[in-house]
């Protein structure tokens, strides 16, 4: 086919799938690959080791696909309802985390867009990719017109803002390439970078994840550091400020995907019910949910230091609990909570827990709470 004919044939049916955005570059070196090398050097990355150990990876989108030529950058908007404050002993959950897993229903969309792909040309060879190949999406989706890249370093769509999953179809083939994105809509603006609650953006489209809240509550192993345990507040799974504040999602339409709505309990998140549920349990209710990349493991520490930040006397039996867990981070948050309760019984819980730890590092937790 044409180059322009199986363009327009591929963004009709991507439209079709449910792709609200769609916009054809060439395969190439991304642009931003050198400002990429230094925020790795800087050690911007933390220990999120795969992009470090895939850097070179990154450098053409070949390594991805081999002869690839070009790339259709797709967009879903996943807007929905706004957060509903959180009362008591509740968490936030980062909007994005609030319905079904994304990369599943994109990565259907895009094995039938590949499909598509295959019936018009049959000789080209194409990969549907998601989040999970090393590729620079949002440098791409720049090229391919869809938006420009925002000072809190997401794509910015002018009517979608960045309520955004981005999503890729590459091919051997020549598609008919769209006009890149060129100007910076954001001005002068500074919204997003005076907002983070940890500062974790030192710079316009420079962020340090070890300082950002969606890092270290999804990403780290470790329990957050306890300089920023405080500014975490009540997130228990990512961080939405920087798209809150930015003008332009002050308006835009809501998504018409139902998965992406929040499921129940999801908006805001009971935390004390978490500590009581073992791996089986845990597995169970949110294996197809985003909140499965933390683990248990990951959540619970997350879900005790929002409690820590805001001591409901309904939370204290969970953290007690949660004292006992078999993960040293899971009691070594629980332990820094019961240290900001002002009820007698949870110094009686960490004195009665401090000769039985046999963790270092939750020991010192446990001593400095007691203090």
């Amino acid at each position: 086919m044409a180059p322009t004919s199986l363009t327009d044939a591929l963004k009709e049916e991507a439209r079709r799938l449910g792709f609200d955005l769609a916009g054809a570059c060439r395969a190439t070196t991304p642009p931003r690959m050198e400002p990429f090398r230094r925020w790795l050097a800087a050690g911007y990355a933390g220990r999120m080791r795969y992009l470090t150990d895939r850097a070179e990876a990154y450098e053409h989108p070949r390594h991805v696909l081999r002869g690839v030529r070009s790339m259709l950058m797709l967009a879903i908007n996943y807007r929905t309802v706004e957060p509903a404050p959180t009362q008591g002993a509740q968490g936030r959950v980062s909007r994005y985390a609030w319905g079904e897993d994304y990369h599943e229903l994109i990565h259907a969309r895009l094995r039938r867009l590949a499909d598509f792909h295959r019936r018009r040309t049959p000789t080209a060879r194409g990969r549907g990719v998601v989040d999970t190949a090393p590729l620079l999406e949002r440098d791409f989706a720049q090229l391919a017109g869809l938006g420009w890249i925002g000072k809190n370093t997401l794509l910015v769509n002018r009517q979608l803002g960045s309520w955004l999953f981005l999503a890729a179809l590459l091919t051997s083939e020549d598609l008919d390439y769209d006009e890149p994105c060129r100007r910076d809509y954001c001005g002068s603006c500074r919204a997003c970078l005076d907002a983070c609650p940890t500062g974790a953006l030192v710079d316009a489209r420079v962020l340090d994840a070890r300082r950002c809240i969606s890092y270290l509550t999804i990403e780290s192993r470790d329990c957050v550091p306890a300089e920023l345990r405080s500014l975490v507040g009540d997130r228990v799974f990512g961080c939405d400020v920087c798209q809150e504040v930015c003008p332009w999602n002050r308006s835009g339409p809501t998504t018409v995907e139902d998965a992406f709505r929040p499921a129940p309990g999801m908006n805001p998140l009971e935390l004390p019910e978490l500590f009581a549920l073992e791996d089986a349990a845990f597995r169970r209710r949110f294996r197809r949910t985003p909140l499965w990349r933390a683990r248990r493991g990951g959540l619970l520490p997350s879900a005790a230091i929002a409690l820590g930040n805001r001591p409901d006397a309904a939370a204290l039996p969970a953290l007690v609990r949660g004292l006992d867990d078999a993960e040293p981070t899971v009691r070594a948050a629980c332990a820094w909570a019961l240290g900001r309760c002002t009820d007698p019984a949870a110094q009686k819980a960490l004195r009665a827990r401090l000769p039985l730890e046999p963790d270092l590092q939750t020991r010192g937790e446990i001593e400095a709470a007691i203090r």
